[in-house]
């Protein structure tokens, strides 16, 4: 955790029973916040946040992170689990309730083996972990036909209608394409998928605008030229104009243009001299290098550096690049390109390689999934509306959950829905010790809350892969119904869950700042 430094404020000490009792209330109040969200028939929590303002969401972290307990000790305890779902979130970007539930249920489990030797429970609920990873491993099925639809619905708490535009982003992007979100600017929800590479280069002036209806700039089989240091006169980008307009094609800039050369490309392009248009370089930050190196390739480009050597006045047109067609508007521009390529698909399996080894960074996964969708050529946007801005967050919540279960689901496969898969690896698994007993018991209580929100009773003789359709309350083969979750999902939460609690479990003493009450004064 960060900022975990020993500070000089004083401290309130708590031991042994007394602490872990504290922890495990903590745990609870949050788990009883958290655990109302599960499942088809979850209900909404409704929060206040700092500015006073109440909040509807139906997110599992979401709901953790509006929870701060005053005593302390048990603010702790609710802080520990919070990581397990916030962890979750970076790794599938769903499950954070499951993960909370699962969490809580271990704790009030391991109670009950409390005479036990803890260095072999902790053990034994690491070995069976890794059981249960096993089994969910094996019995993960590859998605197909409607089930990409179901869920994305279920993790949109069973909204058909959205479930199905975000399938049918996926579907049309790709398993290695990406699928964005974005505020609507009608009330409406739809998606909107690119054909070729979408950069979040707008427009950068009026004077460029072929089609005013639109308000876009848009080139028919233009060259690229592509520039990391800036282009300070017209002079050093003479003869590659010259060359455009012997051939009568147009010219995209992309890069940096100065004041002077920017003057006159709009003046000609005004005039009708040149069909031209320029943006600024793609990416930001750590990936902004890789990134123009990447467009470079899928449009045939060499990048002009002159930190590199590269001379603005030795510039040929061997060094431009081309498109089939490119079209900036007041926030993007979209690139259709020809992908094909020794050179683009060594890059795609260059980067594809780096996704798969990143695991630590999210933010840096994330950077790498866009590079991906822009050598793939395919992007996906979701635009969602709402009649009103409390709607809008919580429809958002939902749909940035299910965006990242369905991207889940293509890489690993899924398992029954429903906390199922979880319930027949705790029936079908052999303990070998006290410590896996615990945890194959816990696992079973995602299914039991889920049954709890739907104000259903547990059924009798289930078989492997039934489960029980809230909607309906009727036993059912939850895959043939569609109640699916992704593996990776439900992996992730069981890890987080059993290594927050493993090193819980393992705490004797708790520190903590002590606050003071100002109401007692």
């Amino acid at each position: 955790m960060e900022f975990n430094l020993p500070s000089q404020i004083v401290k309130d000490l708590n031991f042994g029973l007394d602490a872990k009792d504290k922890i495990i209330s903590g745990v609870e109040k949050l788990n009883n916040a958290v655990k109302s969200t599960l499942g088809a028939s979850g209900k909404c929590v409704i929060y206040e946040d700092a500015m006073g303002k109440p909040v509807i969401t139906k997110d599992g972290v979401t709901v953790a992170e509006s929870v701060v307990l005053f005593d302390p000790v048990e603010n702790i305890g609710a802080t520990l689990i919070k990581e397990a779902a916030k962890n979750t979130v970076k790794e599938a970007g769903d499950g954070t309730t499951t993960a909370t539930v699962l969490a809580h249920s271990l704790l009030e489990i391991v109670e009950k083996f409390e005479d036990d030797n803890i260095r072999d429970i902790k053990n034994g609920i690491k070995s069976g972990y890794e059981k249960v990873v096993e089994y969910l491993s094996k019995h993960a099925k590859t998605v197909s036909g409607t089930q990409l639809t179901n869920v994305a619905a279920i993790s949109c708490n069973n909204d058909k209608e959205l479930g199905g535009i975000i399938a049918s982003a996926y579907e049309k992007v790709g398993k290695d394409g990406v699928v964005l979100m974005e505020e609507s600017q009608t009330g409406d929800t739809y998606v909107d998928v690119v054909d070729g590479i979408q950069l979040k280069c707008p427009l950068k002036s009026p004077y460029l605008v072929t089609d005013n209806d639109k308000n876009i700039a848009e080139l028919d089989n233009p060259y690229v030229l592509i520039s990391s240091s800036p282009i300070p006169n017209i002079r050093k980008i003479q003869n590659i104009l010259e060359f455009c307009i012997k051939r009568n094609k147009p010219l995209l800039i992309v890069g940096e243009v100065e004041q002077q050369p920017k003057a006159a490309l709009l003046t000609n392009k005004v005039k009708g001299n040149i069909k031209v248009n320029f943006i600024d370089l793609p990416g930001f930050g750590p990936t902004k290098k890789d990134t123009i190196e990447d467009l470079a390739i899928v449009t045939g480009a060499k990048v002009i550096n002159e930190e590199l050597g590269d001379d603005f006045d030795l510039i040929t047109p061997d060094a431009l690049g081309e498109a089939i067609k490119t079209v900036t508007n007041d926030k993007h521009t979209v690139f259709t390109v020809n992908k094909s390529g020794k050179a683009l698909k060594d890059r795609i399996k260059q980067v594809k390689d780096l996704i798969k080894k990143e695991d630590k960074n999210p933010y840096m996964k994330k950077k790498l999934e866009e590079r991906l969708a822009i050598l793939n050529g395919s992007v996906g946007v979701v635009y969602v509306g709402a009649d009103s801005k409390v709607e809008l967050k919580e429809k958002k919540d939902r749909i940035e959950d299910a965006i990242y279960a369905t991207k889940a689901a293509l890489q690993e496969g899924i398992v029954p829905g429903g906390g199922v898969a979880l319930l027949n690896a705790s029936t079908t698994i052999l303990p070998e010790n006290n410590g896996e007993v615990l945890l194959l018991k816990a696992i079973q209580r995602p299914f039991e809350t889920i049954l709890h929100n739907a104000n259903l009773e547990w059924p009798s003789k289930l078989k492997i892969g039934e489960g029980v359709d809230v909607v309906t309350g009727g036993k059912v083969n939850m895959i043939n119904s569609g109640i699916i979750d992704p593996v990776l999902v439900t992996k992730s939460a069981l890890k987080n869950a059993v290594s927050v609690v493993t090193t819980i479990i393992s705490a004797d003493c708790v520190i903590s700042n002590m606050r003071i009450n100002e109401s007692d004064k």
